[in-house]
């Protein structure tokens, strides 16, 4: 399938706006609801939203997939990812959660080169000690600043890149309708799941109120609540469709460049939001690990480019 790089680009610039919008609106309500409350409730309101989406598009596609384990495994993987991201998120900034996400390029340049069969260049694994370098900078390990949640980010980094491969190359023919629902039907099935484990769990209430966010109850929304609520809804539909689009048509390498503007993004969401203002040694990371983002998805393409011309 030939790539459409121009749709793909606007696509992941689009999702991305989206996506790092929701993830402040749920670092605004992370003290007054649950992470499961924000999955099930959210994905109840975006569901019936893709329904009425693929009517008015005239769209009257079955919503089963082609491949039921492939969208299934994408689905768990994009799951497990924002649990490990939105944990994270009321313990730090928002713009360094981004910065060491960001390091998703990185393993997709990685994965792209050992999963799909580019060839390995010197200058990946330059780019990949760089990008790890940025990050130690950032979280700041066996130092008083070291905050064990910034390595949660960096987890999710590894699940989003396997989630993008296997969109790439196992759920390509998946209509990206059927990969939103599917991911959305996920998040409920997650929530809900977490909730009854948390129900008839018998945790401590030091432990309960130590993370409430992750371990708490649930709270009957107030106006704001259910308001934020059906934001999420409307982002994760545009962000999760958007992002299946542009990984679906465009190469992979070439995308994740464009998908750097989530950094921007976040940075702006930070101060207009949370008032956040990185120091000079944070900032000093998240170019390093932009840099590094740059000249590995930039290595991953010249890579694709002289296998292609190999087996030409």
């Amino acid at each position: 399938m030939r790539d459409n790089n121009s749709h793909a680009i606007a696509a992941i610039l689009i999702a991305v706006l989206a996506l790092s919008f929701g993830d402040a609106v749920i670092k605004l309500i992370s003290g007054t609801v649950t992470l499961w409350q924000i999955y099930v409730i959210r994905s109840l309101i975006a569901l019936p939203i893709l329904l009425v989406l693929m009517r008015a598009t005239g769209d009257s596609a079955s919503l089963l997939p082609l491949s039921l384990f492939w969208v299934s495994l994408r689905s768990v993987l994009l799951g497990l990812m924002w649990i490990s991201y939105y944990v994270a998120l009321p313990h730090i900034k928002l713009s360094v959660a981004a910065a060491v996400y960001y390091t998703t390029p990185l393993f997709i340049a990685l994965l792209s080169t050992l999963l799909i069969g580019d060839r390995p260049a010197r200058s990946l694994w330059i780019a990949i000690a760089m990008g790890f370098g940025g990050v130690l900078i950032i979280v700041r390990p066996e130092t008083e600043g070291f905050n064990r949640y910034g390595l949660l980010p960096l987890l999710a980094a590894v699940l989003y890149a396997f989630a993008m491969i296997v969109t790439r190359t196992r759920c390509q023919r998946e209509s990206p309708k059927v990969l939103s629902f599917a991911l959305n039907i996920t998040f409920a099935v997650i929530g809900l799941s977490a909730t009854l484990l948390l129900e008839f769990g018998d945790l401590a209430p030091s432990r309960v109120d130590a993370n409430p966010f992750l371990l708490g109850g649930w709270q009957w929304p107030g106006a704001s609540q259910w308001l934020a609520f059906f934001v999420l809804a409307l982002v994760i539909v545009i962000g999760s469709w958007l992002a299946a689009v542009a990984y679906q048509k465009g190469t992979p390498s070439v995308v994740a460049i464009f998908d750097y503007a989530y950094l921007i993004f976040s940075a702006v969401w930070g101060g207009l939001l949370f008032a956040e203002k990185p120091d000079a040694v944070t900032l000093s990371g998240m170019a390093l690990i932009a840099i590094a983002g740059y000249f590995a998805v930039r290595s991953g393409k010249r890579s694709s480019s002289s296998g292609d011309h190999a087996t030409g």
